[in-house]
């Protein structure tokens, strides 16, 4: 008891040296953070909990939960830097607590620190740990739902698959399907291997899975009921399905991107743990298939293949095999004494550093910061702001000003149907570029190139304001008076 308690000390110290401080200093950067920021900041604003919005617009990218996360948190400590990342630093705590106590019980206390130390300080864990993403909170609601299958399973309490379907479900009320068929693959290769499907027969998997659409249901039913067949089409459709079979990034889309990602998101231990698991195993090792280590091998090598397979790949998908791989390396780890706890330490440091000498200053240069802060003064008077042939996304710029934006182009583009690919994911509402008066104050946000093709439609005076993301802001001044 004394040592979970000093364990339980040791590991909150982490945590909050790791994943609270500095998170102030972190801006919302382009293209992907300021998405949901916005979005849980129009949540607020238009008092709508259950239809997800962004420049006014409903927006079907990703299911509610996150953004009802992010919400509570603006709610609590008001809009601003630390309120957007402190939802993904609580699941962090969240994750090192339920990696520990579930370690515990499978291997002692001491492999559990190990394994909730060696999440901590991954790399891909440290990053997941402060981006404004789901992914922090798919891996804890994807983990407790194979976790309570487990101990469902191997203490043969068939309650805890309660447990695990209501997990599943908030599991889909994060990210989508993939929060039920994930776990689902992965218990149904373990059933397999294990040749023991007559669990599937218990009664309580059939009535978890009604509470499983029970609670799923309390966001994905009314917004089918408010939106119909958009919802369908641009949620599933795009969002889901294209996302599986259709390569948002085909040069993402190369069979050792994931081989990349697991050596560099286990930084620095795997440059240690491969090297050994390699030498035991030319010298005769082998891994014992106990129960649990079949389980862990499976949640692992499933979420690997099942990802690889996905035409759209994200450094972030791969991540809920985490848990499992952090235990298989515990062990290890374990027998290395001190040294291990003095990496562990040392590479804690080393975070801090990095996140005030280089995250700092590259996050303000992936947003729109120093735009919003630049145009405050005119927004205040009334100008009005607009994009013209932008090479990146301004929603971070909505974000921290409240001021939506709109994309200048031809009157043709704005007749043109919309498709259901990739281009839904623009999200910057159209406007004809001939209904703009110009011989007021504008702000612009374009290039260098695409404000020199504007002055010679719109004459006049134009002052740089601010550099953003991959573009500028500009201010043409009135032919009548100058703010």
């Amino acid at each position: 008891m004394v040592d979970e308690k000093n364990h339980l000390w040791v590991l909150g110290a982490v945590w909050a040296l790791l994943y609270l401080l500095g998170n102030n200093l972190l801006t919302v950067t382009e293209p992907v953070e300021c998405n949901y920021a916005e979005t849980a900041r129009e949540m607020l604003q238009y008092s709508d909990y259950f239809s997800p919005r962004i420049l006014g617009d409903y927006w079907f990218d990703k299911p509610i939960l996150y953004y009802w996360e992010l919400a509570a948190s603006f709610a609590v400590f008001g809009l601003n830097n630390f309120a957007a990342r402190f939802p993904s630093a609580l699941m962090v705590a969240a994750a090192m607590a339920l990696l520990y106590f579930w370690g515990k019980r499978l291997y002692g206390s001491r492999v559990a620190l190990v394994a909730a130390l060696l999440f901590a300080t991954s790399l891909e864990t440290w990053y997941v740990g402060h981006a404004i993403i789901t992914d922090m909170t798919l891996l804890v609601t994807v983990s407790l739902t194979l976790i309570m299958f487990y101990r469902g399973y191997t203490e043969r309490k068939n309650s805890f698959f309660y447990y695990a379907f209501v997990a599943a479900a908030f599991a889909v009320l994060d990210k989508g399907p993939i929060g039920l068929c994930l776990p689902g693959l992965i218990i149904l290769i373990f059933l397999g291997w294990q040749k023991d499907w007559r669990v599937l027969l218990a009664k309580e998997i059939f009535l978890g899975f009604i509470l499983f659409l029970a609670v799923a249901g309390i966001w994905y039913v009314p917004m089918f009921m408010l939106h119909g067949r958009d919802f369908v089409d641009v949620f599933l459709g795009v969002h889901n399905v294209m996302r599986a079979t259709v390569s948002e990034h085909p040069s993402d889309n190369v069979w050792y991107y994931y081989i990349g990602i697991f050596l560099a998101g286990f930084f620095p231990w795997s440059l240690v743990a491969i090297p050994a698991a390699i030498q035991k195993w030319r010298k005769g090792w082998r891994l014992k298939l106990t129960v649990e280590t079949k389980f862990l091998l499976v949640w692992a090598v499933t979420v690997f293949l099942v990802f690889q397979c996905f035409a759209t790949k994200y450094v972030t998908y791969t991540f809920p095999y985490m848990f499992p791989v952090v235990l298989l390396m515990a062990r290890f780890f374990c027998h290395t004494g001190k040294k291990f706890f003095y990496g562990a330490a040392v590479m804690s440091l080393v975070y801090v550093s990095v996140l005030f000498l280089v995250a700092v200053p590259r996050m303000e240069n992936h947003s729109s910061y120093q735009m919003a802060l630049a145009a405050k003064s005119y927004l205040d008077k009334g100008v009005e702001v607009y994009c013209f042939q932008r090479s990146g996304s301004v929603i971070s710029f909505s974000y921290y000003t409240g001021a939506y934006t709109f994309d200048l182009v031809e009157k043709q583009e704005l007749m043109e149907e919309r498709k259901l690919d990739w281009s839904v994911t623009d999200i910057v509402p159209k406007k004809d570029i001939l209904s703009v008066n110009h011989n007021k104050p504008l702000l612009i946000i374009s290039t260098e190139q695409g404000i020199k093709k504007l002055q010679e439609r719109w004459p006049g005076k134009w002052h740089k304001l601010a550099d953003g993301y991959r573009q500028q802001l500009y201010y043409h001044e009135s032919e009548e008076r100058e703010i």
